[in-house]
C-alpha cells in the first residue's frame, strides 16, 4: 500500500497549550486508494476489522529532516496495516497532548485513531500506547507514550 494514499489530520491537541478543557487527541487518517486494498489490510483475526488490542501505533523518525513515518502494525502478524509520512513536530505534539489527556482523565485510551474512506469512518480505536523510534530503530522512551506497568 502506498504512503501517498493517506492524509493525516490531528485534532484535540490545542487545549494543552492554553490549559483548556481536556479533549481526547485524535489521529484521523484519510485513505484515498482502492477499497479492496484497505479492506484486506484492516481485516482482523475473526473475519471482522482488526481490534484495537491487535494493533500498535508507531512513529519512526528520519535522521536527516523533520519528518518520519507513522505506522499502524498488526501485533499478531507483524504486518503493516498502513504507513504514511508525517511531520515529527506534529506527531510529537500529539503525543504530548495524549499524555496530558491521560493524566487529566480516567478515560479508557489516551487517544483515538480513526481511519476514514470516502468520508466514512471504517475503523475507530482508542489507544494507550504510541511508540517512537529513532532512525536506527531504537525506542525513544521520552517521546513514546507507554502506560504505567508496561515493560518493553
Amino acid at each position: 500500500m502506498r504512503r501517498e494514499y493517506f492524509d493525516l489530520h490531528v485534532s484535540n491537541t490545542d487545549w494543552v497549550a492554553v490549559d483548556g478543557q481536556p479533549a481526547k487527541p485524535t489521529l484521523t487518517i484519510d485513505f484515498d486508494g482502492p477499497s479492496e486494498v484497505l479492506e484486506k489490510r484492516l481485516a482482523g483475526a475473526d473475519d471482522g476489522l482488526v481490534d484495537a488490542d491487535e494493533t500498535d501505533v508507531n512513529y519512526r523518525l528520519h535522521a536527516d529532516d523533520g519528518d518520519g513515518v507513522l505506522s499502524i502494525t498488526n501485533r499478531i502478524t507483524g504486518d503493516f496495516v498502513l504507513e504514511l509520512n508525517a511531520d515529527a513536530d506534529g506527531v510529537l505534539g500529539f503525543i504530548r497532548a495524549a499524555r496530558a489527556y491521560g493524566e487529566a482523565t480516567d478515560n479508557e485510551g489516551r487517544y483515538r485513531v480513526i481511519v476514514r474512506f470516502e468520508g466514512r469512518d471504517v475503523l475507530t480505536q482508542d489507544k494507550t500506547t504510541f511508540l517512537v523510534y529513532n532512525s536506527e530503530g531504537n525506542l525513544v522512551r521520552q517521546h513514546s507514550l507507554i502506560p504505567g506497568g508496561v515493560e518493553l
